[in-house]
């Protein structure tokens, strides 16, 4: 019975790359899980390889797939897809690595060409990947996706082939959240109560210590941190995108921003149009953005409260879905008048989120990307 494969080493690579320095020659480096191989994959990788004169494949460890893409990948085992991948003829090596970014193996290695696939920017690669091989004087080559190939694509269309017999009927939710959580918290009691007919799918945030990612990990739920990159208050390219990929494999029926404080855009606002939906510790339209009750309080309402509404491009401007009233009190701080709209909007995010099918809102499939 034949052994199992081996992959390469970090040091084996790198003799490669010296050699090929050595004689002018050029090695190219790509990274990814590579989770279920299709015709997409091998004309990608065939691109690749003709930019230089040999290939390292970085593969993600199956620790780091589960860190990236939740608990239900990868499909394959890391040492099964190294040997699938070395067997191409486009592949001179196959590493694997155990971070979830390949910033360490891009010091080591120094490539002399880096590839991604054309769901990319240069501007979109994860910033310390792009710091390194900047530092490293790689060239980056951004190649064309093959249409219609995707992993993800794969498997939604493999799970939508028995859905009928698979399907719990309940509201499919991933829930978004920088903060301290007490959203998604109530979110949690809803569904155990039976108040809330839902199920968590996957739980998001831009704050990888936040009570938020506590909450969802103690539940059980997939608690997956995104690096929302350097501006506190929008997303970089490369985080906008990596959300997406995660709401698609979870196949959401609803986006949740629960204290979610970055600015969400493009590729989710299109594709989950009408299914994103916010709480905001204000009576919309008044009080917009950030700091709201601290706005009431400075213009000497005697009344705020929460919205829940569906977001739109425009900051705090989607359809307004629900509201719940609360007075404002002599002496009132911005933080005490925060802490009694919360408890409103435990009782109203559920309520509307409850209520979402006979609202007659979109869900994946009934009209919605």
């Amino acid at each position: 019975m034949p052994e199992d494969y081996t992959p390469a080493t970090i040091a084996d690579v790198r003799r490669l790359r010296d050699t090929l320095d050595a004689q002018g020659k050029k090695l190219v480096f790509t990274n990814g899980c590579f989770d279920l191989l299709h015709a997409g994959h091998v004309r990608y990788l065939e691109q690749a390889r003709a930019l230089g004169d040999a290939m390292v494949v970085a593969l993600n460890s199956d620790d780091s797939v589960r860190k990236l893409k939740g608990p239900d990948r990868p499909l394959n085992a890391e040492n099964d897809r190294a040997e699938v991948m070395a067997s191409l003829r486009a592949v001179d090596a196959v590493v694997v690595f155990g971070d979830e970014r390949a910033t360490s193996l891009i010091e080591a290695i120094q490539p002399h060409v880096y590839a991604k696939g054309g769901d990319y920017t240069v501007e979109s690669l994860n910033r310390e990947e792009r710091t390194a091989l900047e530092q490293a004087g790689a060239e980056i080559r951004i190649l064309p996706l093959v249409p219609g190939r995707s992993t993800t694509k794969t498997i939604n269309k493999m799970q939508a082939g028995d859905a009928g017999a698979k399907s719990s009927g309940l509201l499919r939710l991933a829930v978004l959240g920088s903060g301290a959580g007490s959203n998604l918290r109530a979110i949690i009691a809803a569904i155990s109560e039976k108040k809330l007919k839902a199920e968590i799918a996957v739980t998001l945030t831009d704050q990888a210590d936040s009570g938020f990612r506590k909450i969802a990990s103690e539940a059980g739920l997939p608690a997956l941190h995104v690096d929302g990159g350097a501006n506190p208050h929008r997303l970089s390219e490369a985080a906008q995108k990596e959300i997406f990929e995660h709401l698609e494999r979870a196949r959401v029926d609803v986006v949740v921003l629960a204290g979610f404080m970055r600015i969400l855009k493009e590729p989710v606002i299109s594709a989950y149009a009408g299914r994103i939906v916010n709480v905001h510790p204000s009576l919309l339209p008044k009080h917009k953005g950030a700091n709201a009750p601290q706005m009431a309080l400075d213009e000497g309402a005697q009344e705020t409260g929460c919205t829940v509404h569906l977001v739109t491009a425009e900051i705090d401007a989607g359809l307004i879905l629900a509201q719940a009233k609360v007075p404002v009190h002599a002496g009132d701080t911005a933080e005490t008048l925060h802490a009694r709209i919360k408890v409103e909007e435990h009782k109203l995010l559920p309520q509307v989120l409850n209520e979402w099918c006979e609202r007659g809102l979109p869900v994946r499939g009934a009209g919605a990307s």
